[in-house]
């Protein structure tokens, strides 16, 4: 049986079609809703929940039709168990930021909205206007990750075909190259986690970095926050690069930064409830609070993961790596013409012509 080529599968595109299709549907939900919020609000006093929630899962959706893309093409089974476990938690986040968003833009209640429409209550309020749109995308997500896990579970069966192909059928290469996978898999999901805890400090607007909270006396925390971007962004990177090609230098260096990001989530932290700066997080606490816990310990998970992936190095798994399964599948693919590899076709048909065979 030969590897299938990417998106040469209905299962692969069915896959790929609905990552695409929900993400479009909630970015256009997405923006739409940001539209009429930034419409009615200035810069200075806009609420700082909703614009954090709307950067948060446009870069959400956008991210996760990246992975699956990259999941489909590396036939990683694990990414995809990865990427069902994120659109989980997009719908979680979903539905708990309704209810948030009431709360951040609802705070004039005793008004008429004919006078205050952006933060009075009622059928006329600006919340019940872009209600529908919030409403929608829990359900476009509960919807496709119904369709998503029915599509998995052909998938899982057709990568498991492609990893026997990569490493063959020894058990002690198999679960070196799974660890690699999961390792792998956690590195992209780190990269969000830590985006989504700077993108609540700042948004981004085309090409700039604008803050969403005020630091005019804290430029130094400002500073720290913005420089760590392009650090852990190169770790992760480094670290993918020194697993793939086992480069142990470099492998080492990264996993050292791992617990100097580590460092900074635990600043954060501090930061978000210590009382001289716990009023400057308020409206974003919640979701901060969240997606700071939830990166220290998937980066903490990773730690661990590249120490036993480390341990790997030098084991024989470095040719499988370097190999995508695109390059295992047109290896182990037959001649055209339907000869097997290791068989040459000698010949023609004509009238007295015998076809013969040479194996090499």
């Amino acid at each position: 049986m030969a590897i299938e080529a990417f998106l040469g599968t209905r299962a692969q595109k069915a896959f790929l079609f609905t990552v695409i299709a929900s993400a479009v549907i909630v970015f256009t939900c997405v923006a739409t809703t940001y539209g009429k919020v930034n419409a009615n609000f200035t810069n200075d006093n806009i609420p700082r929940t909703v614009p954090c929630y709307l950067a948060l899962f446009a870069l959400a959706v956008v991210f996760e039709v990246i992975v699956a893309v990259d999941a489909l093409k590396l036939r990683n089974t694990i990414q995809l168990v990865g990427i069902l476990l994120f659109h989980t938690g997009m719908i979680v986040m979903s539905a708990l930021q309704i209810y948030q968003s009431q709360m951040a833009l609802e705070t004039t209640p005793q008004l008429p909205c004919t006078e205050k429409f952006a933060t009075c209550a009622g059928p006329g309020s600006l919340f019940n206007w872009i209600l529908p749109f919030l409403v929608i995308i829990p359900i476009v997500l509960s919807l496709s990750l119904i369709v998503l896990i029915w599509v998995a579970r052909s998938l899982y069966l057709e990568f498991g075909w492609a990893v026997f192909h990569a490493i063959g059928a020894d058990p002690k290469m198999k679960v070196m190259y799974q660890y690699y996978q999961i390792m792998i898999c956690l590195l992209k999901f780190d990269f969000f986690c830590f985006f989504g805890v700077t993108l609540q400090a700042s948004a981004l607007w085309p090409g700039l970095l604008i803050l969403i909270i005020s630091f005019e006396d804290k430029k130094a925390e400002f500073i720290v926050t913005i420089i760590a971007i392009p650090v852990v962004l190169g770790l992760l990177i480094l670290c993918g690069l020194a697993l793939k090609r086992e480069w142990t230098i470099l492998m080492i260096f990264s996993l050292t930064l791992m617990i100097a990001a580590e460092s900074f989530f635990i600043y954060k932290l501090i930061r978000v409830y210590q009382p001289a700066t716990a009023s400057v997080y308020f409206q974003v606490k919640g979701s901060l609070t969240t997606f700071i816990v939830v990166s220290a310990l998937l980066l903490l998970f990773t730690f661990g993961v590249g120490i036993r992936c480390f341990a790997d190095f030098g084991q024989g798994l470095r040719g499988s790596k370097m190999k995508d399964p695109e390059q295992h599948r047109k290896e182990k693919a037959p001649p055209v013409g339907g000869a097997s590899p290791g068989m040459q076709e000698q010949g023609s048909i004509g009238p007295g012509v015998q076809r013969t065979f040479s194996i090499e």
